[in-house]
């Protein structure tokens, strides 16, 4: 089965065999968050520390080049098509790069990727949220400067913990204003009211995980009237024990009640999944394949590409 995915961070997606051989590589001390080829963490906010860890583990554009093309790669031997990838430079300014430094590189290895295997991919702007509204809205300005045709995409991730929606609206208007599509993590870790907000305050064309949501029924009604897709990641909700099971994950009622999902890994490695896998859950769940094909079809209509790349891609997705 074909298959398509909006949701990804590019570090998040790095292999542990790969950040145990960059930390040999650089001196780097693991131990706390990487034993016996699997990553270490408790909870959210240890997670958000792991992750932490493991990107600092990337020193050169090479580097973040490697990761780029080997994720895309094993996505395409999977028969991926197409991939977004939430990327942040701040990443590359954490490991001694400019910004310009960090986006060449993982654009560099999207086309490697896309020479070896066809898969078609575009990248998404990172603001940290985490990192204050003058962080966002600085990541939204420097993503509308428009120096990197690759990048079509502005996003907000981090803790959803910290401020609210209205703290970082500002960075999504630069964002829409510079052309960008939006989406933005809500309805994870917080709950409807999250999903409300950037409903109301962002507008986005689509929300990343929003399955909280299925707490609102009237929210879920707004979020089928509206059409805005919600990138779900099944494997991610259950691991950050946002649901405690696949039984009682809400894809099966969000799709039911008409909203627009998609599946996607998050950062797989983390979570012990994989695009592959997401598809075997969703069947797991009771999904049929017509079912699944559809999700794919929705993630090609709500990618973030031109029109004639969308045609190209549900062509691919006919035959």
């Amino acid at each position: 089965m074909k298959k398509a995915e909006l949701h990804c961070h590019l570090e998040g997606a790095t292999p542990p065999a790969l950040a145990a051989r960059l930390a040999d590589k650089y001196g780097i001390d693991l131990s706390r968050y990487l034993a016996d080829g699997r990553y270490l963490w408790t909870d959210f906010s240890s997670f958000i520390d792991c992750y932490a860890a493991v990107a600092a583990t990337f020193r050169s554009e090479e580097d973040f080049a490697d990761l780029a093309e080997t994720y895309l790669t094993e996505l395409a031997e999977a028969d991926t098509i197409y991939s977004e990838l939430f990327i942040s430079p701040e990443q590359g300014l954490a490991a001694g790069l400019s910004r310009d430094a960090y986006m060449r590189a993982v654009s560099e290895g999207i086309e490697r990727a896309k020479a070896k295997t066809g898969i078609e991919c575009r990248m998404v702007m990172i603001g940290e949220r985490h990192m204050g509204p003058e962080q966002v809205e600085g990541a939204a300005r420097y993503a509308v400067e428009g120096r990197f045709p690759l990048l079509t995409g502005f996003n907000m991730a981090g803790d959803e913990r910290m401020g609210r929606v209205a703290d970082y609206a500002r960075a999504f208007d630069i964002a829409r204003e510079g052309g960008l599509k939006l989406t933005i993590h809500a309805g994870e870790v917080c709950g409807p009211f999250s999903v409300r907000d950037a409903l109301d305050l962002v507008k986005p064309d689509r929300i990343g995980h929003g399955v909280r949501a299925i707490e609102e029924p009237a929210l879920v009604e707004r979020l089928a009237e509206e059409g805005v897709v919600l990138e779900v990641c099944p494997g991610s909700n259950v691991a950050l024990s946002v649901f405690a099971d696949f039984d009682s994950h809400p894809l099966r009622r969000l799709y039911d009640a008409g909203v627009g999902v998609t599946l996607n890994s998050d950062d797989p490695p983390f979570f012990h999944t994989s695009l592959a896998r997401e598809y075997a859950i969703a069947a797991e769940m009771g999904f049929s394949e017509a079912e699944i094909a559809g999700m794919t079809r929705t993630a090609i209509e709500a990618a973030f590409v031109d029109e004639a790349t969308r045609a190209r891609l549900l062509a691919r997705l006919s035959d």
